[in-house]
């Protein structure tokens, strides 16, 4: 964290003084872990991603060797006790196939090594974090796109071991998640994993800060009997400052650059300055996202005509992919009509992996126009998944909703039974925290027909404590005719 810190400081403001600090103490580590000395890589991997950003700044090679030390010391024994699969030291990280261990550790892990792959060109790490981001995206990642199943080690269970209610999915987690996956962008231009990005920012990471900023939660459950309150501190209080680091990072996921193209990654109200060759871009974006998917983009490339090429990120949500992989689909099959215009004119765009191209000779003052409809939908999980089997939980752009137990007409939400057939629609609150989009729909309670309203994920838990699930049940056989249990009011 010293180095990214040093490293974002002299971008900001050109002052060495923290840089100076960081470079003196890589320096001694430098000298300390080597082939020829110590041989132990770090218990909890990070110091990993602040090596590649001080090599980039800085140009000294030693960084990025040192970085890559670590990594490649991990899983062989000839210099070091291993760890075990906890912190990614049973065997060398080139030969890994699967997510294993804690997973913030992980996921730090992972982007270390597409840092390092980026820089070097190292096939071996681009094979192996390919073959673990399928692993993850495929068997083991939460509908809101939350890492880390299990609190006994933080961290991953075997594949489709998913559960709600003892669900992890640590904000760190979350974050490290998303750094990973902007990372694998980076590498291949391809819009599933900035899908991926999306998918976690709005809901497992939201979830983790309430509302007014100051308070927290650790793990991010999918269900709870008794409801739950976010804390203003933690005894290890890693995902608070984590927040705080990441929140101010987002802008520089929004938009990417290629030679002379610039990649709209994600839709938020903006003004940005891009340098491309032998000129400036500026892109002002405006829009309601999450909330509709109009989205107006107008383009400045200076006071002459430039040719260059937009590319605009269709959401894998509004081409019938929750999230890349089968471990979740929506239950009806219907490809939203998605529209583009230049000008008011409509476009005919190409689209390759994920992303529209617009390719042409901009003048100051164009404007892009993205048209993407916004139905709820309902989404089931792969049959493999226990704990959502016989369920479905609802979606509606890239936001999961969840129901609280207030906005039930009676009975507790796990006893609800939503019938396929019954037709969810759409609310406008501004009201309502903070104003939001909820969706009604009509349920049972036993032989009781009841209404229902859903709120966004990452709104709950703002009113009280009361009950709160993802996941409704669609089949008899899921519905838990229960009552409140003894779980804990507080998360730890």
């Amino acid at each position: 964290h010293l180095y990214e810190a040093a490293v974002a400081y002299y971008q900001a403001t050109g002052k060495k003084e923290l840089l100076d600090v960081a470079v003196k103490n890589a320096d001694f580590i430098a000298a300390l872990f080597n082939p020829e000395g110590m041989r132990n890589p770090p218990g909890h991997q990070e110091i990993e991603i602040g090596l590649g950003k001080l090599y980039r700044l800085t140009g000294d090679r030693k960084y990025l060797d040192l970085a890559k030390f670590f990594l490649d010391e991990r899983g062989r024994s000839e210099g070091h006790d291993l760890y075990g699969e906890y912190s990614q030291d049973h065997i060398p990280v080139v030969e890994q196939r699967e997510a294993v261990g804690h997973a913030v550790r992980a996921a730090y892990m992972y982007s270390g090594m597409a840092d390092i792959a980026a820089l070097t060109g190292s096939g071996k790490y681009i094979d192996a974090i390919g073959r673990i981001w399928e692993d993850v995206v495929g068997r083991k990642m939460y509908i809101t796109g939350g890492i880390g199943a299990t609190g006994g080690n933080e961290g991953f269970s075997v594949p489709y071991e998913l559960p709600n209610r003892t669900a992890y999915s640590e904000t760190c987690a979350s974050i490290a998640n998303a750094m990973w996956n902007h990372r694998m962008f980076l590498l291949h231009g391809d819009s599933r994993y900035m899908d991926v990005v999306e998918r976690v920012i709005y809901n497992a990471f939201l979830s983790g800060v309430g509302m007014e900023g100051d308070r927290f939660f650790y793990p991010n459950r999918l269900e709870s009997l008794t409801g739950a309150e976010r804390s203003p501190w933690f005894d290890c209080a890693c995902c608070p400052s984590n927040i705080v680091r990441f929140i101010p990072s987002l802008p520089g996921y929004v938009y990417a650059k290629k030679g002379n193209g610039v990649f709209v990654n994600l839709f938020i109200g903006s003004r940005a300055r891009i340098e491309l060759d032998h000129f400036t871009l500026s892109l002002t974006q405006e829009t309601e996202y999450p909330w509709n998917g109009d989205v107006t983009i107008t383009v400045d490339p200076g006071r002459k005509e430039r040719k260059f090429a937009l590319f605009l990120r269709i959401p894998g949500w509004a081409q019938e992919k929750p999230v890349p992989g089968d471990l979740y689909r929506y239950m009806s099959g219907r490809i939203s009509e998605i529209r583009v215009f230049i000008n008011g004119q409509p476009a005919d765009p190409v689209m390759r992996n994920g992303y529209v191209r617009l390719e042409r000779t901009w003048t100051p003052g164009d404007i892009v126009q993205l048209d993407i409809p916004m139905p709820v939908r309902r989404v089931v999980a792969h049959e493999a998944v226990e704990a959502d089997r016989g369920r479905t939980a609802l979606e509606r752009g890239p936001l999961v909703y969840a129901v609280e137990g207030l906005d039930v007409e009676q009975g507790l939400v796990h006893n609800l039974l939503f019938p396929d057939d019954s037709v969810p629609a759409v609310e406008v609150r501004k009201d309502l925290l903070g104003g939001i989009h909820t969706i009604h729909a009509l349920a049972f309670a036993g032989r009781e027909k009841v209404m229902f309203s859903a709120i966004p994920y990452y709104a709950w838990a703002h009113r009280g404590l009361t009950e709160m699930a993802v996941w409704l049940a669609r089949e008899d056989a899921a519905v838990r005719l229960e009552i409140k249990s003894q779980e804990g009011s507080r998360f730890p």
